[in-house]
């Protein structure tokens, strides 16, 4: 590795998937196929390797002690970073959480949003608050919460509510990733169980956390279908990296059980796939769900990634599931 200027002390790091492929869909209409193949190398330079992180972490916990599983990091205004995460906790139930960190190390929990709440997503308002959205069970459907400012988002005192109506199958809608917060209006991506029998992808769009409207995402999952996927597809996340908009998300390429043989491949459409990451462990073959990436507060460039991974010898889970935060040090490119 080429050597890097001096910088802050190492940050807890970057994107840890054992033996992982990843996929990357390029999203902006007007990208070409040339310019999102090279985000695509980009990224697999940036995240290909986590020996040649700045630093790196797995099975990172909160303060108390909870794993911090599909972990979503976002940088907050004026300074650190917020994390929201799910634990499975002794009750059988997950609960998802919020968490906040100076260092992207260690991270205090500041609040539990409750029994049978799952992979959240979390996304800054354009009127300083903050909108998030997680799974629910029972009946698995998606959650919507809005909040005021950032101290009413710490306290968990949201001011607008929502629980999205399972339109799309009648078994499970979940996954969310709350793509952008415009005025009223809430875009966001997710999954449905399709026929209750596999995972497909939906975007909606929830209008003054009062109308909701959800649509199957045929592209991408045909996308998908097209490079050999034939089992679920499940989350997903967006980033931008050097101009074009991509999507990682994870997919099986047979039908199994969730949280096993997922995998991610990078295609720029319309030519296919535009390469893959496989990133080095001591253990087997894991099921990544790559989370959003986010840039420091201050200083050069730096990238972070984290990802959640299921660690599998053949049918056997050989550790119990674990999230990982990276960051990778970037000088001289603008923030992501």
């Amino acid at each position: 590795m080429t050597a890097r200027p001096p910088r802050p002390a190492p940050l807890a790091a970057l994107l840890a998937v054992p033996a992982a492929v990843v996929l990357l869909l390029g999203l902006l209409p007007h990208t070409g196929a040339r310019a999102v193949s090279g985000a695509a190398s980009r990224f697999v330079e940036l995240a290909g390797d986590v020996r040649d992180s700045d630093g790196h972490t797995y099975g990172t916990r909160d303060g108390t002690g909870r794993t911090m599983d599909a972990a979503q990091i976002v940088q907050a205004p004026g300074g650190g970073y917020l994390a929201v995460y799910h634990t499975a906790l002794a009750d059988g139930r997950f609960h998802a959480a919020l968490a906040t960190s100076a260092d992207l190390r260690t991270w205090t929990r500041r609040h539990d949003f409750g029994a049978g709440t799952s992979q959240p997503s979390l996304a800054p308002d354009d009127r300083g608050g903050y909108v998030l959205a997680y799974e629910k069970d029972p009946d698995n459907h998606i959650a919507v919460r809005g909040y005021r400012t950032r101290g009413a988002l710490l306290a968990g005192d949201f001011d607008r509510s929502f629980d999205a109506p399972r339109t799309l199958s009648r078994c499970a809608e979940g996954t969310p990733d709350v793509t952008s917060v415009r005025g009223g209006t809430v875009r966001l991506t997710g999954h449905y169980r399709a026929a209750c029998d596999t995972d497909r992808q939906l975007s909606a769009v929830l209008t003054d956390f009062t109308s909701w409207r959800a649509r199957p995402d045929q592209r991408l999952d045909r996308a998908l279908e097209s490079w050999g996927t034939g089992g679920n597809i499940g989350d997903r996340s967006r980033l931008r990296l050097d101009g074009a908009v991509l999507v990682l998300i994870r997919a099986s390429a047979t039908a199994v059980t969730s949280g096993a043989g997922g995998r991610t491949p990078t295609i720029p459409p319309p030519d296919g796939p535009a390469g893959s990451v496989r990133a080095p462990t001591a253990a087997a073959a894991p099921s990544p769900t790559p989370r959003r990436p986010c840039s420091p507060v201050r200083g050069a460039a730096r990238r972070c990634w984290s990802a959640f991974s299921s660690l599998r010898r053949g049918r056997r889970r050989v550790s119990r599931d674990s999230s990982s935060i990276g960051a990778n040090c970037d000088p001289g490119s603008p923030p992501a």
